[in-house]
Formats: structure tokens, C-alpha cells, sequence
């Protein structure tokens, strides 16, 4: 791995490494430590109390963001007959049957999120080994295999974004971009952690919120205080 930079050296020096920010102070200075020229993501890493090899502990579930990602998504929809018209009319990008299924399986791979509706999952499933390692299988337990296409389509446009607890039990989440301003990256960041703190397994025992981080694409993280981000929620 290459040496960093002066100015993500200069940037680092701003950061207190061994602090926990509370989350507004910690959003600032994320702003402040920004300092490439493109419009940088942001990123938040949340480190749960719980034991992802157990069924009964995986934290999975989707959030929509207030102010969305700043991101365009690109969104297919596996849908036939009225449906079809349906995904259309409410944005989506690529719409289609047995034809998408034959052109996805000889790699054709642009877009961003699939949805399908219950009875395309048959013709679907057959794409499991090319969709599932890249998260694009729809699946009933984050919204995407359903017949409220109007909904899905505009929430996943809208900035819904999905996660699932790693190994290691860590979560990696998108929460917008730099140029959104303290304000709506706050917004979007506790968004998010309300939908996880009430995703809470209840055989999680001890600390459920362990650690939280921020981070812009080429920024260095900084560390946030789970007890100010409850007491924020509650507020």
C-alpha cells in the first residue's frame, strides 16, 4: 500500500484519534478534513455486540435516507403483464422478463439494484450464483421482491439503502455526499442508526452498540460516541 498524501497527512492531524466525538462535532469535522476536489461519499461503519454465526443474531434490513444518497441508482425491475407498466410509470430503469434473465446470464450487469415481483422469483432464481455474490438478488426481507413496485421503485430512487452485519459483525453504509452539509449528513446518519438500533436481535446480550466511525471516501475516520448517538435519538 502506497504512502498517503500531505494533505490527507494535514487532515489527520485535525483528528483526535484516540476521541469520541459527539455527532454533530464529529459530521463538522468530517467537513473540515475533506480536502480533494471531487464530491467525496460518506460513510459510516457501525460495530455491533453480536455474533453473526448465529441466525438468531444477523442484523439485515434497509433504511431510507431523508435526503438520499446523491447517488443516481440505477434500477431494474423483473416484472411482467400490468406490472411492467407499473415499474415504468413509477421510474424504474430497465424493465423485463425472460429477456433480462437470458442477457444478465451472459454478464450484462448495468445497474445498481433489482427488483422482482413474486412470481418472476422462479425464472429469477436461476441468476442466483451471478446476482447473489454481488447484492443484487432481490429478496422479500429488505422490500425487493414484492407487488408494490410504485413503492419499491420510488423508495430505492429516493435514497433506501440496504445493510447487512459482516463477520466481523461490523455494518458498512452509505449516508450521502460531502457537498449535503453538516446538516443533512446528521440527518441521514441518525436515520440509519434508529433503523439499526431497533434491528437489535434480543438474544444480543451485553453492549448492542460498540463503536461507530465516519469517513469520507479519502478522508481519515473519526470516531463517534454510541452513548451521544442514543441520547441524539431521543431527543
Amino acid at each position: 500500500m502506497g504512502q498517503r498524501g500531505k494533505k490527507y497527512a494535514e487532515a489527520l492531524k485535525k483528528v483526535d484519534r484516540n476521541k469520541r466525538y459527539e455527532l454533530q462535532d464529529g459530521v463538522k469535522l468530517l467537513m473540515e478534513t475533506s480536502y480533494v476536489k471531487f464530491d467525496e461519499g460518506v460513510d459510516i461503519a457501525v460495530r455491533l455486540g453480536v455474533d453473526p454465526k448465529k441466525p438468531d443474531q444477523m442484523v439485515r434490513g434497509t433504511a431510507v435516507l431523508p435526503h438520499g444518497t446523491g447517488k443516481k441508482v440505477r434500477v431494474l425491475v423483473f416484472a411482467k403483464g400490468p406490472k411492467e407498466k407499473e415499474a415504468q410509470d413509477a421510474g424504474a430503469d430497465i424493465v423485463g422478463g425472460e429477456d433480462l434473465v437470458e442477457k444478465i446470464s451472459k454478464g450484462w450487469l448495468d445497474f445498481d439494484k433489482a427488483i422482482a415481483t413474486p412470481d418472476m422469483m422462479g425464472l429469477v432464481s436461476k441468476l442466483g450464483k451471478i446476482l447473489g455474490p454481488r447484492g443484487l438478488m432481490p429478496n422479500p426481507k429488505v422490500g425487493t421482491v414484492t407487488f408494490e413496485l410504485e413503492r419499491a421503485v420510488k423508495e430505492i430512487k429516493a435514497g433506501k439503502v440496504e445493510f447487512r452485519v459482516e463477520k466481523a459483525g461490523i455494518l458498512h453504509i452509505p449516508v450521502g455526499k460531502v457537498s449535503f452539509g453538516t446538516e443533512k449528513i446528521t440527518e441521514n446518519i441518525k436515520s440509519v442508526l434508529d433503523v439499526i438500533l431497533r434491528a437489535k436481535p434480543p438474544t444480543s446480550k451485553g453492549i448492542y452498540l460498540r463503536s461507530i466511525a465516519l469517513s469520507t471516501t479519502m478522508g481519515p475516520g473519526i470516531k463517534i460516541d454510541p452513548l451521544d448517538v442514543r441520547n441524539a435519538l431521543k431527543s
